[in-house]
């Protein structure tokens, strides 16, 4: 059962109790809240660019182009009551990072927020790094209900008394208050990247995490600010040379040793931080051969790959190129073990896109809890849902105008060529400026965030 909400108000769901997650296959969607504003209203700050939950889905984070981050917080009233209905309110709100100037290179450094991880949790407190395009930030948010009145040298709005006029020592209490969420930074991880940051990721250790630009991959402790360790470096001595860059990063989720990252030129490299100090030589490198078929002047540019993630298990990988998402399994790095077509009709309209831009897009690719099904974005709002156990596959829209209480979402088709049937749509008729490029996925049951432009979608299933 979905519901339309404002921003300020809270994202529904409905599911049972301890109830496995079933394949999208056997799934209705139905959709629950969009969250942002009007589309007249719209501006580039408005823009999300990343959208994470939190390792146990409590928390649910997104950023934006104006560099703010807002976070959901599921509801805490039906927490301990089954069914929980799920629901999400919105739990903090602030600026992550500011607009700079690099005065050496007349470079102006957007406030954009790139990636949002979060750290596991250690105490009452959540942590969280969020990163633009040069600076990683370290976010602590914590609770506080309870506050101290009754001091001796001061008032309870903070002014200072007069030592000499004290006739008697007082004890100070411990009140009650109205909740209060602070954000706080607590780590500023800066003046490490020469280019622009695209990943960051936590390492399974809680200690380390990596960051990756276009040409490296730096490593960080996370309690050591103005030190970190160059541990890919592609960059070649005469820039003229440059043949790829890095477009993603990731950590393994269990081994701590090991992170892969992927490039321009469609390559998954896995490397082991084991074997030496700086890893330009991976252990294994993951392409699928190009079939001379398909070979044609936009081939370089498609078969670039925009995502990479390890499955929770770390046993596969999948990989989001500009028409498909590959899974590899870590065992093989000759041939994908599965290949799912995310748009194939577009290959036609490549010329188009690459006039307008959009064959630049960089598509995110998401796991479910059980690594059983994989989600990623397309164009005209729609969003693909790929079932690995049967193979089936659903199209489904993100839109305002679907945005009904209790709607289940009808599956989109797209008409390539010849009679277009009843519910299709034909290809001519997509909206290219409406993109799914950000998706999340909850980590243990069937909900999924979805950002399209300016607007966060919540679907859930229906049981």
């Amino acid at each position: 059962m979905f519901r339309v909400l404002i921003m300020r108000n809270v994202v529904s769901y409905h599911r049972k109790k301890k109830r496995e997650m079933k394949g999208t296959g056997e799934v209705q969607w139905c959709f629950s809240q969009v969250k942002g504003t009007v589309e007249e209203d719209v501006t580039e700050a408005d823009i999300i660019s990343t959208v994470e939950f939190n390792n146990d889905g409590e928390l649910l984070a997104t950023g934006d182009k104006g560099g703010r981050v807002v976070i959901f917080q599921r509801d805490q009233a039906t927490k301990n009551s089954g069914p929980r209905r799920g629901e999400y309110n919105v739990y903090s709100t602030f600026q992550s990072h500011e607009p700079e100037f690099d005065y050496l290179k007349s470079l102006e450094i957007e406030e954009k927020i790139n990636k949002i991880k979060w750290l596991s949790r250690q105490n009452n407190a959540h942590f969280l790094l969020s990163t633009n395009d040069k600076t990683v930030k370290l976010w602590k948010v914590s609770e506080r209900d309870k506050r101290w009145e009754g001091y001796n040298l001061k008032e309870e709005d903070g002014t200072l008394r007069d030592p000499t006029g004290l006739s008697g020592l007082r004890v100070p209490e411990v009140k009650p208050m109205e909740l209060m969420v602070e954000a706080s930074p607590r780590r500023i991880f800066a003046n490490a990247h020469t280019y622009h940051i695209n990943s960051i990721s936590v390492n399974s250790d809680g200690e380390t995490y990596i960051s990756a630009d276009d040409l490296r991959v730096n490593l960080w402790h996370l309690a050591v600010t103005d030190q970190s360790f160059n541990i890919v470096d592609i960059k070649p001595a005469n820039m003229e040379e440059l043949t790829e860059v890095i477009t993603a990063a990731e950590f393994h989720p269990k081994e701590c040793n090991t992170f892969v990252y992927s490039s321009s030129k469609g390559t998954i490299r896995l490397c082991d931080m084991r074997a030496q100090a700086l890893c330009d030589q991976h252990s294994k490198l993951f392409e699928e051969p190009e079939d001379p078929s398909n070979r044609s002047f936009f081939s370089e540019i498609i078969s670039s790959i925009s995502d990479v993630r390890f499955s929770h298990s770390g046993r596969y990988l999948i990989s989001r190129d500009y028409l498909s998402v590959k899974v590899w399994d870590i065992h093989m790095d000759s041939v994908p073990v599965e290949t799912f077509q995310v748009h194939e009709y577009l290959r036609s309209k490549l010329c188009s896109l690459y006039e307008n831009d959009c064959i630049f897009d960089k598509f995110e690719c998401v796991w479910n809890g059980t690594d059983s099904a994989i989600m990623t974005g397309s164009y005209n709002n729609f969003f693909r849902m790929f079932d690995r156990n049967t193979k089936r596959d659903i199209t489904l829209e993100a839109s305002r105008e679907n945005a009904k209480p209790k709607q289940v979402l009808k599956p989109r088709r797209v008409c390539a060529g010849g009679k277009r049937k009843k519910d299709e749509i034909s290809v001519d008729s997509l909206d290219f400026n409406k993109k799914i490029l950000h998706t999340a996925w909850h980590p243990s049951e069937n909900i999924i965030a979805v950002a399209a432009t300016n607007n966060l979608y919540i679907f859930t299933d229906k049981q």
